[in-house]
Order: structure tokens, then C-alpha cells, then sequence
């Protein structure tokens, strides 16, 4: 049975992109966490946007953007070669485990830590200004801990809906542009798809999470969710040559007979 899959290039490749889909939607949530500015990162000074009445907005976003474009650019590839099922399947098998992986960090942070590690990454060999520098950014580490990994519930249920929601259209819109041209303009289904589920998935994530999660104003969500777009969508056209080039890598290790076999069989859902 081993062998069969081995040597099925199919299969292999499904179980590639599919390692790192789970992977890259994983990674993106858990370092979501953080929030970093764009402009400062690439040595810029902050823009001052003024939308909805909100001023002063710039480009302070989630670490998880770094890793969201790519999930996109697998949906489409995905979508190409296994389709609708293939990305159904990965989408709620990456929902169900990114729960399960916040199910899993609730319950670390709710064990009882060792009497020493609270301390345990201040070095006791280091100079005493250099330990209570350390301790004056962070004294005790469990406290640290649970503030990186206990993510307010909000932010877990927007982040997933959010997440199903842009998967279910990126696959609708991507196969309706594809019944429509065949298989001319990989551009249009691979980016167009993404532009308009990311569209959605911007400020689905917003509203669940801070609209109704934290009372925020509907006008900070919009404008906040604007410029959450801006971004994905500057990703997503700077990322289309990078389809074309998967897409002419995978192309040869199939072989086009089984490329096309495949792609055909995805359009009609078998």
C-alpha cells in the first residue's frame, strides 16, 4: 500500500501542498499574534491614512499576513489539480486542528508551572544590571506565555470563520472563472479569486472578532479592514508570477498527460 503511494506522483503531490497548507494556516495563527508596522519594518515612515472619519491609520498588521498570501496561492493550486473536494477536505481539516491546537495552548497555560521556571530565561550568571534588565521586560515568564498563547475566544472564532468563509468563495469564484475560460488566463481565476474571497475574509475576521467582540466602532473596523486589504491585495498581484512558476513546476513533475487528466476531472468534480 506504501508503495502505491510513493510512486503515485498524484498523491505525493497532494500530500506535499497539503503539509503545507495545514502548515502555512497553522503557523499564521499562532503568530498572529503579534502586530508589526510595514512601514517601519521596510525602514519607511508610517503613512497617515484618514478613512471613515478614522484618522492616522497606517499599515500595523498581523504577523499572520506574512503567511496568509501563500495559503491563498495553495487554494488556487489545489483547486487547479484536485478540486473543490481537495480544497474542502484541507479546509476543514486545518479548521479542526487549529482548534484543537488552541484547545491544546488553553490547556498548558492553565498547568501549574515549576516553582523555578517563571525566572528560568534570566540568567543567573549574567551581571546583575543585565538580569534586572531582562526582568524589567519580562519578569515572569508563565505570565508571558499566557499572554502570547491565550488569544481572546473572539479573536479564535473571527480568525475561523473568517478563514472557512474566504475558502468557500476562493474555490466558487476560482471554478466559475475556469468554466467560463477554460484554460486561458490563470491570472484571472488564481488572483481574481483571491482578491474577492481575501475581500471578504478582511473584514469577517474584524467584525466577529473586535465589532462584536470588543465594541469597537463599526467605522475603526472598516478602516482598519480597508487597510488590511490594501495589503492582501498588493500580495496578490505581486504573487501571480509566482503561480505561473508552481504552475509550470508541477506541470513537469506530473507530466502533461496526467496534469491535464487531473485538471479536467477537478473542473468537473470528480
Amino acid at each position: 500500500m506504501i508503495d502505491n503511494i510513493i510512486n503515485n506522483k498524484a498523491i505525493k503531490l497532494f500530500i506535499v501542498m497539503a503539509g503545507f497548507f495545514v502548515a502555512n494556516a497553522l503557523i499564521a495563527e499562532f503568530i498572529g499574534v503579534k502586530i508589526f508596522s510595514l512601514e517601519q519594518t521596510l525602514g519607511l515612515s508610517p503613512l497617515s491614512l484618514s478613512l471613515f472619519g478614522i484618522d492616522n491609520l497606517s499599515f500595523n498588521l498581523t504577523a499572520g499576513v506574512l503567511l496568509w498570501p501563500f495559503v491563498f496561492v495553495l487554494t488556487d493550486l489545489i483547486n487547479e489539480y484536485y478540486g473543490r473536494r481537495g480544497v474542502q477536505l484541507l479546509s476543514y481539516l486545518t479548521a479542526g486542528l487549529i482548534l484543537y491546537a488552541f484547545a491544546m495552548f488553553y490547556a498548558g497555560i492553565e498547568l501549574s508551572p515549576a516553582d523555578f521556571w517563571p525566572q528560568s530565561h534570566i540568567n543567573p550568571a549574567l551581571p546583575a544590571a543585565e538580569q534586572q534588565a531582562i526582568a524589567d521586560k519580562v519578569g515572569d515568564y508563565d505570565y508571558a506565555y499566557r499572554l502570547v498563547f491565550g488569544q481572546g475566544l473572539w479573536i479564535i472564532i473571527g480568525s475561523l470563520v473568517a478563514f472557512l468563509i474566504g475558502q468557500i468563495i476562493d474555490v466558487t469564484v476560482f471554478h466559475r472563472i475556469k468554466q467560463l475560460t477554460g484554460e486561458r488566463y490563470i491570472w484571472l481565476r488564481a488572483t481574481g479569486s483571491t482578491l474577492i474571497s481575501q475581500f471578504i475574509d478582511s473584514f469577517v475576521v474584524l467584525f466577529i472578532a473586535f465589532y462584536l467582540g470588543a465594541d469597537w466602532g463599526l467605522s475603526l473596523v472598516l478602516a482598519i479592514g480597508v487597510v488590511n486589504y490594501l495589503y492582501k491585495f498588493t500580495m496578490a498581484i505581486l504573487l501571480t508570477p509566482v503561480i505561473y512558476a508552481v504552475h509550470y513546476l508541477i506541470d513537469r513533475y506530473l507530466g502533461e498527460p496526467l496534469a491535464s487528466e487531473m485538471k479536467t476531472a477537478a473542473l468537473r468534480g470528480r
